[in-house]
C-alpha cells in the first residue's frame, strides 16, 4: 500500500474519533446489526468540516476537497477495518458493502468553489465539490432509484456465484441503467453476471430545477440597473434523505458534486447534492442620514413622518404631492412583506382611468423589494404541472409568479383581463394563502392521485380601468352614496382585497405638474426633475422598507379596543335584511395588518391610536367604495384632506385627524353598545 494512502486513512481515523463522527458511525452500526437482516450495501453519512481536517492533515484535506470520490474510498476503508475489528455488523462480509456519503459543512469562500451558469466555463467534469446558490424554480415528485445492487457469476462452479464480491453502488451523476446493467462479465472466469433482485437497495430520488437568483431582477417591472447577464435553470438531484427537504420558491445555498447526465441525445448539466442550506436575506441595521433628520423633524406628530413619507415617494415617476394616498397604501404593503406562514398581509386593488401612470408606479414601487415580481401575462400566477423533461416520466410542479414572489409582491396588472376561472382561483388563494395542485396519478406513472398544497406567502397588487370595464358591461343604476360600479369583478374577489382604492386622475389644479413631469421624463429619462429625488434615492427607499418590514411590532391595548369597537360598531351599521353584515370577517385582519404596517413605516414598535385612526380612514373609504357610506362617514381623501406644502399644512391635517379621531368615538358610542373607549380630553 502507498505510504500516503496509509497516512490519510490515519488522519481520517483520528478526524473520525475527535469530531464525535466514530461515535455516531457505531450508533449507525448498532442499527444495522439489531436488524439481523443481510444487505448488499451499508450506507453511512460522515460530516466533514474542511478547515478541520486540513488543520490535521493538509493533504487529506486537499483530497476531500478536490477527489471526493476517492477520499469517500480512504473512509470506507477505515470503516470496513472499524467494524470487522470491532465486530459492529456481523452479516457484513466485503469492504465493498460500505457506501460512504462525504458531506463537507462548509467549502472554502474562494471563487474557485463557486459554481454558476452564468460564468464560463462550466467545469461539470471535475467530479469535486462545488457551491451554488438559487430558487427553486419546480420540483418533481419523490421517486425511486437503485441505491446499491448485488451481482452473482451466472456459473454455478465459480466461487463468485455466491458471496458479496460484485457490488454496485451509485455514483454522482449515474443513470439508472450505469448503476444496473446486464453487460457485466466475471473477472474470475468471463461469464456473464446476474442480478440478485433480493438484495436490490432501492433509495428516494427527487428532481429539483434551480435558478440564479438573478432571475429576480428580469422579473421586475422596472430596473434601473442596465447590465446584461445570462441566466440558465439547472438541475439538482435530491437523493434519500434529502429528498422533501426543498421548497419550491425557496433560496437555498447547496453544496454538491456537478455532473452530466446523458438522456438520448441530449445532455443535462446537473449537481448532486450532499447539503443543503436555507439563505434567508438579513435586513439592514441602518437608514440613511436624510431619513434619521425626516424623523426627527417630525416627532411632534405620530401622523406627519408617514405623510411626508407619502407625499415624496416615488418622485422618479410621479410628481411630489400626488396620489398621496396611493403611495401610503404601497408604502403600507411594501412593508407588510414577510416569509412567515401566518403573517399579516395586505393586498391592494386599485380602481383607476390613468391606467399608464397607476403602472408604472407600481412597477417602480416592485424595485424595492428583493422579490417582486411582475406577472407576465402568457405564464400562470400559480403553480401547475407538467412532465418531467429528463425522462422520468414523473410530474414536475413548475413554479409561477406568486410563488416566486415569496416574502413580496406580485403585481398580476389588470384585473378585468382575466377569466372567470382564473379569478376564481385567486380569490381562492387570497382566503386560504395555499393553492392545492392535483397530479393525476395515471398520467404520470403513479398508482394513487396526488395533492399537493403550495404555501402563497405574497402581497397581490391589482388594478381595474374604469373606463375598458364601463364599456364592457351595463352599469348598475341603483347604487348607494360612495359606491362605485364593481360588477364586472365577482363581488367575493373584491372582498378579499385587503384595500380597495378608487385613484382619480389628479384635477385639473394638479394635472400640469404630472403632465409636465411625464413631457421632461420622455426627453430625459434619467433627468432628476426635484431635489427630494436627490436627497431620497431609490437606494435608500430600498433600505428603509428592508429596515421597517423587520421591525417587530405589538398591539397597545388602547389601539386594541379602538380596533375591535370600530370593527363591531361598523358590523352593526353596514347589514342588510337578506345578507346580515356587508363587514367581512378578515376585516378585522385587514385593520390589524394596516395598524401594524403603519407602525412599521414610522419606525415604532407599538401600535398606538393614531396608527389604528389611519387604519380605520383607510379601510372606511375602501367599504365605502364597495358598499356605500355608513353612519361614519368619512371622505373619500380622508388620510390627506389637504396639499402638504408647508409645516402649516400638516399642522391642518393634524387637527383634521384629531377631529376624525373625536367622530370616530362618537360613532363607536352610538353603535357598539358596551364598548369603553378611554378618549383623550385634549
Amino acid at each position: 500500500m502507498h505510504p500516503e494512502i496509509q497516512n490519510m486513512r490515519e488522519v481520517a481515523l483520528v478526524y473520525l474519533d475527535r469530531s464525535g463522527g466514530l461515535q455516531k458511525f457505531v450508533h449507525d452500526c448498532k442499527r444495522y446489526n439489531d436488524s439481523k437482516q443481510s444487505y448488499a450495501v451499508y450506507r453511512f453519512i460522515i460530516s466533514i468540516n474542511p478547515s478541520d481536517i486540513a488543520e490535521l492533515d493538509a493533504t487529506l484535506g486537499n483530497y476531500i476537497l478536490h477527489n471526493p470520490l476517492q477520499a469517500a474510498q480512504i473512509f470506507q476503508s477505515v470503516c470496513f477495518i472499524a467494524i470487522k475489528t470491532l465486530s459492529l455488523i456481523e452479516q457484513l462480509e466485503t469492504e465493498a458493502q460500505i457506501s460512504i456519503l462525504l458531506k463537507p459543512t462548509h467549502l472554502p469562500p474562494l471563487p474557485s468553489y463557486v459554481l454558476s451558469l452564468s460564468a464560463y466555463p462550466f467545469n461539470y467534469t471535475s467530479q469535486r465539490f462545488y457551491m451554488s446558490e438559487g430558487i427553486v424554480i419546480a420540483m418533481g415528485t419523490v421517486t425511486k432509484y437503485t441505491q446499491g445492487a448485488r451481482f452473482l457469476c451466472a456459473e454455478e462452479t465459480c466461487p463468485f456465484s455466491e458471496g458479496f464480491r460484485y457490488i454496485r453502488v451509485h455514483c454522482p451523476g449515474a443513470t439508472e441503467s450505469a448503476t444496473v446493467r446486464t453487460d457485466f462479465v466475471c473477472s474470475l472466469c468471463s461469464s456473464p453476471l446476474q442480478e440478485d433482485m433480493k438484495f436490490r437497495v432501492l433509495g428516494d430520488k427527487q428532481i429539483v430545477e434551480m435558478i440564479d437568483a438573478k432571475i429576480l431582477n428580469a422579473l421586475k417591472g422596472y430596473s434601473n440597473n442596465k447590465s446584461h447577464f445570462r441566466i440558465q435553470a439547472f438541475t439538482v438531484f435530491l437523493r434519500d434523505e434529502l429528498a422533501n427537504k426543498m421548497t419550491i420558491g425557496n433560496h437555498y445555498r447547496i453544496i454538491g458534486i456537478p455532473a452530466c447526465v446523458q438522456n438520448g441525445l441530449q445532455a443535462t448539466a446537473c449537481i448532486e447534492v450532499n447539503s443543503i442550506q436555507l439563505c434567508k436575506p438579513n435586513g439592514p441595521s441602518f437608514l440613511s442620514d436624510n431619513f434619521k433628520y425626516l424623523l426627527s423633524l417630525t416627532s411632534s406628530s405620530c401622523w406627519r413622518f408617514t405623510a411626508v413619507l407619502a407625499n415624496i415617494f416615488a418622485s422618479q415617476v410621479v410628481p411630489p404631492g400626488t396620489y398621496n394616498t396611493l403611495k401610503l397604501a404601497i408604502l403600507l404593503s411594501l412593508v407588510q412583506t414577510c416569509e412567515k406562514e401566518n403573517a399579516d398581509y395586505l393586498d391592494l386593488l386599485i380602481v383607476t382611468s390613468d391606467t399608464l401612470v397607476i403602472d408604472r408606479l407600481l412597477n417602480y414601487s416592485l424595485c424595492l423589494l428583493p422579490r417582486g415580481i411582475r406577472h407576465p401575462p402568457s405564464s400562470e400566477i400559480f403553480p401547475s404541472v407538467s412532465k418531467d423533461k429528463h425522462g422520468t416520466g414523473s410530474a414536475s410542479i413548475q413554479a409561477c409568479s406568486a410563488v416566486l414572489a415569496k416574502g413580496g409582491v406580485c403585481y398580476i396588472g389588470d384585473l378585468s383581463s382575466y377569466k372567470k376561472d382564473k379569478l376564481e382561483l385567486l380569490q381562492s388563494v387570497l382566503e386560504s394563502r395555499t393553492t392545492t395542485v392535483f397530479i393525476p396519478g395515471k398520467k404520470y406513472g403513479e398508482e394513487a392521485d396526488q395533492q399537493v398544497t403550495i404555501s402563497v406567502q405574497t402581497n397581490f397588487w391589482s388594478f381595474v380601468d374604469v373606463d375598458s370595464s364601463s364599456k364592457k358591461h351595463i352599469q348598475k343604476e341603483n347604487f348607494l352614496i360612495g359606491q362605485m360600479d364593481m360588477s364586472l369583478i365577482p363581488a367575493n374577489l373584491v372582498d378579499v382585497f385587503g384595500l380597495l382604492i378608487y385613484n382619480e386622475f389628479p384635477s385639473c389644479r394638479l394635472s400640469s405638474p404630472l403632465v409636465h413631469h411625464i413631457l421632461k421624463k420622455a426627453i430625459n429619462p434619467e433627468a432628476m426633475l426635484y431635489k427630494v429625488s436627490q436627497q431620497f434615492r431609490t437606494q435608500d427607499y430600498e433600505e428603509f422598507i428592508l429596515f421597517a418590514k423587520n421591525l417587530h411590532v405589538e398591539l397597545s391595548s388602547e389601539a386594541e379596543n379602538l380596533i375591535q369597537g370600530y370593527y363591531l360598531a361598523s358590523r352593526r351599521v353596514r347589514r342588510d335584511s337578506v345578507h346580515g353584515s356587508t363587514l367581512s370577517a378578515s376585516a378585522l385582519k385587514i385593520l390589524i395588518s394596516l395598524s401594524k404596517a403603519h407602525t412599521k413605516l414610522s419606525l415604532r414598535h407599538t401600535v398606538l391610536q393614531e396608527d389604528a385612526l389611519i387604519a380605520i380612514l383607510l379601510l372606511e373609504s375602501s367599504l365605502t367604495l364597495k358598499h356605500g357610506t355608513s353612519a361614519l362617514c368619512v371622505a373619500p381623501n380622508s388620510v390627506f384632506p389637504f396639499d402638504l406644502s408647508d409645516e402649516n399644512s400638516l399642522q391642518q391635517r393634524d387637527i383634521y385627524l384629531m377631529q376624525c379621531h373625536h367622530e370616530l368615538l362618537k360613532f363607536i358610542a352610538a353603535y357598539g353598545p358596551g364598548i369603553h373607549i378611554n378618549a383623550n380630553e385634549e
